[in-house]
């Protein structure tokens, strides 16, 4: 399948420390409506690493029924053992998902030979379409472009998450991309550089938030419209580090309450609040919120 526009890591609304699964169900409603292209629940934005094994069951339940085949949805996995992923691999074969986003396995430090072997290992263990996430400062590895090429010849590694944070490498992958492979910025600030260079969209934490205006981004790209995209996204891009000066998706949830699409703004620890000078911040930005 290729993957096209904005899909959504969506967040994890907690209350009490328990999963509020309303507002999950009226989230995933509301981004639908707003014309999202796809889901990606339990990412790093859904805070995965805090979930718990009962609660990821019920997140990926819901999120199938609720979506009910409106849009695809692929399902955050991550970890540093490949046989571990593998039998959750085979657990998520038993749902009616589009595939999994799976990042570079972190802090044992693989290198481009244990990478790929990874990967090929999580391809050969099911049917399920798998989207790379390469993001180097979060799993202190680098996956290098030739990598990416081996790994989308299997035939369901279909895309990447591009957070390398290497302008050069990303470049050079929008410019020659592997055949019936899309590519997808992770980093939010890029979306509009990426699309420009011929990047099939984004998985952005940031379209929780003006999620018309990134999807309008993409459409006027699509449509040779380089000006009417380049004027939205001059709109957009000042907002956006403020989503992310403290950790993600504090800022995001604490916007998200605020406009009353969740119960609660909270996070689970190690992550907190955010303080209340990004408060005021965000608010003098963003008044109406």
């Amino acid at each position: 399948m290729k993957l096209q526009g904005i899909y959504l890591p969506i967040i994890t609304p907690f209350n009490n420390d328990e999963i509020d699964i309303d507002s999950y169900k009226h989230l995933i409603d509301f981004y639908i409506h707003k014309g999202i292209h796809g889901l990606i629940p339990l990412a790093t934005t859904g805070e995965y690493p805090t979930i718990q094994k009962q609660e990821f069951g019920l997140i990926v339940q819901t999120t199938i029924e609720c979506v009910a085949k409106r849009v695809p949805v692929f399902i955050g996995v991550s970890g540093n053992d490949t046989n571990r992923l593998i039998k959750k691999i085979k657990f998520l074969r038993n749902y009616n998902i589009s595939g999994i986003l799976c990042p570079c396995p972190y802090y044992n430090l693989p290198d481009q030979r244990g990478i790929y072997e990874h990967f090929l290992r999580l391809s050969e263990a099911g049917e399920l379409n798998i989207i790379i996430y390469n993001i180097p400062y979060r799993t202190g590895r680098n996956i290098e472009n030739p990598t990416i090429r081996r790994l989308a010849e299997l035939p369901n590694i279909i895309g990447l998450k591009d957070s390398c944070g290497r302008t050069e490498q990303s470049m050079e992958l929008l410019l020659n991309p592997p055949p019936d492979f899309s590519i997808l910025t992770g980093h939010d600030t890029h979306y509009y550089s990426s699309l420009a260079l011929g990047g099939n969209g984004g998985i952005l934490a940031s379209a929780h938030i003006n999620t018309e205006q990134f999807i309008s981004v993409y459409d006027h790209i699509r449509n040779n419209d380089h000006k009417g995209a380049l004027a939205e996204w001059r709109e957009l891009l000042p907002f956006i580090p403020l989503l992310f000066q403290e950790p993600n998706p504090a800022p995001i949830k604490f916007i998200l309450h605020r406009m009353g699409l969740i119960k609660s703004s909270e996070v689970r620890l190690p992550l907190v609040d955010i303080s209340e000078d990004l408060r005021k911040s965000l608010l003098k930005s963003a008044p109406e919120i």
